[in-house]
């Protein structure tokens, strides 16, 4: 349908499905990236949790790495969740030998600083760019911000000062999972930069 945004999910590994149905839901275009004609098709892009190291791999194998990289120079709208803001940092602490990222967002995300997988927790965050209610966050072997530029905005963090949500132009990230938990504010705030750069009129969601 036309004004409908056209938005990928990156389709590596991760929790693709989850992505594609909260976006959907909210009435995108919503539709699997695995190579680079269905980048090009798309107008935004979600990068899902999963495994950084293997996504990163993966992307490289399939000739995506570079187009993406390319796509966040050019100003294309991205949101990435867990393995997905650790994709989209500059720079990694904890990376595995040779582990890349498509950058843009000018932070040093910390891989993996809650432990291991039984080290998840959950907790309602309050996140003041999106208003009330708090945010209930879901972290499964979650990253945290550690270091960030002058042009990157936290959006959220934990009691002891780690940054979980942050944001610098058409860059979004978040440690945690909203598409878990029915939350859909920050899936909202992807698609209305979509719509931004589009020209179009933002949704009224």
């Amino acid at each position: 349908m036309a004004g409908k945004p056209r938005v990928g999910v990156l389709a590596l590994q991760g929790d693709v499905r989850e992505h594609l149905a909260v976006l959907t839901a909210l009435g995108a275009d919503a539709r699997p990236v695995r190579r680079r004609e269905e980048l090009a098709a798309v107008q935004g892009l979600v990068l899902p949790g999963g495994e950084s190291s293997v996504i990163d791999k993966l992307a490289r194998a399939f000739g995506l790495f570079d187009p993406i990289r390319a796509a966040i120079a050019d100003g294309m709208p991205m949101y990435g969740t867990c393995a997905g803001l650790i994709l989209l940092a500059d720079r990694i602490d904890g990376a595995i030998a040779g582990q890349q990222t498509f950058g843009g967002l000018d932070a040093r995300v910390a891989r993996n600083v809650f432990g291991s997988q039984t080290a998840s927790f959950e907790t309602d965050l309050d996140v003041p760019a999106l208003g009330d209610p708090p945010v209930h966050a879901v972290f499964i072997r979650a990253p945290a911000v550690v270091e960030w530029g002058p042009d990157a905005e936290p959006l959220a963090s934990l009691p002891d000062g780690r940054v979980v949500a942050i944001e610098q132009g058409a860059l979004l990230g978040t440690a945690f999972h909203p598409e878990s938990t029915g939350e859909t504010r920050f899936h909202q705030r992807f698609l209305a930069r979509v719509h931004a750069r589009s020209g179009a009129d933002a949704p009224a969601f």
